[in-house]
């Protein structure tokens, strides 16, 4: 669904020079939830705006579905760590946004999102003002306005940052079974492990900056039904938490 080969990005000129990522490559498999976790300040935002086709890569290219992120435009959705959503516009609004840019019809576009409102526990709010809901409802309604446009793949970059930590077990849940009832493929940028753990088919680790792959792990503990806060205190999770912790902590040299 989509493929990174050799990524690299860099920035500036001599003294002023920063490499921030250096050929990461890897594979987005149809349905599937692939988190990125890496030591603070080591290009994971870099990475995501390459993926996102917001930042050209110095090297190497992002493909999705066989097209070049570049010209991928609608095949790629994203939400980001703040909902931003437009104060002065209700829920059914915002959630409308992005089919409003993209010219679709006002009748086509309102279906659309009341079907969504609806199925993900918002039916009653739809006329509400952002300001009224709490965050976890307003990262719902972020959701469903990057499902509006039907996405072939969803970006989440660290999204559930600005939540209280109840509020955060509950949306990975809750953003774990939209995604799958709506046969998305999707990526999570975090610096969690456990939510990375909790959400994702596999974890990729990048090294410190300059960002290379250094390990990629397969979750194997059941997908449907996943409970963020039960997880904790499963085996196979602490395992993959030690596991994954180790790769992180692992000094540079040994790379």
């Amino acid at each position: 669904m989509l493929k990174a080969e050799q990524v690299g990005a860099s920035f500036g000129s001599g003294k002023q020079f920063v490499e921030a990522i250096r050929d990461v490559s890897f594979e987005l498999r149809q349905g599937e939830t692939l988190a990125i976790v890496g030591p603070s300040g080591c290009g994971k935002s870099t990475l995501f705006n390459v993926i996102a086709g917001l930042l050209k890569p110095t090297r190497g290219h992002v493909e999705v579905a066989g097209i070049r992120v570049d010209d991928a435009a609608g095949h790629v959705g994203y939400m980001l760590q703040k909902d931003l959503l437009l104060p002065w516009r209700s829920v059914i609004d915002n959630v409308m946004l992005g089919l409003e840019v993209r010219g679709a019809a006002r009748q086509t576009s309102r279906d659309i999102a009341m079907k969504l409102i609806r199925a993900y526990g918002l039916n009653g709010f739809e006329n509400a003002k952002p300001a009224t809901l709490s965050g976890g409802m307003r990262q719902r309604v972020a959701i469903m306005r990057t499902l509006a446009f039907d996405p072939q793949v969803i970006l989440l970059d660290e999204p559930f940052s600005a939540l209280d930590f109840q509020t955060r077990l509950l949306l990975q849940a809750d953003v774990s079974r939209i995604i799958a009832e709506n046969g998305k493929s999707a990526i999570l940028v975090t610096h969690d492990i456990g939510e990375a753990i909790a959400m994702a088919d596999r974890v990729l680790v990048l090294s410190a900056r300059p960002a290379t792959v250094r390990a990629l792990h397969v979750i194997n503990l059941p997908k449907a039904g996943r409970d963020p806060v039960a997880l904790r205190t499963d085996a196979a999770f602490q395992a993959y938490f030690a596991k994954i912790w180790a790769d992180l902590e692992m000094p540079a040299a040994a790379t």
